[in-house]
């Protein structure tokens, strides 16, 4: 696993512990060898993150549409700045060129990026895996919903279970490690069955 994908957030949030947990977990990526993938921001979390990398010698990929990177906010001292036309076009990039994702705190903006890729392995598109790093507790409503979406019957159990969750960041390395994705054909078999009850 060598190239992992941050999404995470503009700004460095109102606790300077989000800052703390974004250098901590650019450590542990560091430990590990690795190239973080990012949307290429000199700003918030993202330029923690991507600044410690540095720091420690590491490459560090940006992905930014034209339109922002107009607005001089693309960090100009990592090792390779990929211009885009679009949002969508960056998300496909991200997507593509990354072997795993991370979502640390952010907005909406995160939020939509860790949405698609989630949706992106429900259907097997890829099979990659995804954290989210819940840095003081910051995931735990998300996680709430996922689980309220659960015993509703509008999540899958077992396509919850694809999603990390922690803290730690050498917990969460460990674990985009050793993951290994539910089936798509027993998902497949089991919307089958549903159709062939309910009519």
């Amino acid at each position: 696993m060598k190239n992992i994908c941050v999404f995470c957030g503009s700004s460095v949030g109102s606790d300077k512990r989000y800052a703390e947990a974004a250098a901590r977990l650019g450590d542990v990526l560091a430990d590990n060898g690795c190239t973080l993938i990012y949307g290429g921001g000199s700003i918030g979390l993202m330029n923690v993150i991507a600044d410690r990398m540095l720091e420690r010698g590491c490459e560090v990929i940006g992905v930014m549409p034209a339109f922002l990177l107009g607005h001089e906010i693309g960090h100009p001292s990592i090792t390779k700045m990929i211009s885009t036309k679009t949002m969508a076009e960056r998300k496909e990039i991200l997507i593509l060129e990354s072997d795993a994702f991370i979502a640390m705190p952010g907005g909406f903006g995160t939020l939509d990026e860790f949405s698609e890729v989630v949706v992106a392995d429900q259907l097997r598109l890829i099979e990659k895996p995804v954290a989210l790093y819940n840095t003081l507790g910051y995931y735990d409503d998300l996680v709430r919903w996922i689980n309220r979406g659960i015993k509703d019957g509008f999540v899958r159990g077992d396509h919850s279970k694809n999603i990390i969750v922690t803290d730690d960041p050498k917990e969460l390395f460990q674990r985009l490690e050793q993951y290994h994705p539910v089936t798509m054909e027993q998902w497949i078999q089991d919307v089958k069955e549903e159709l062939r009850v309910k009519s």
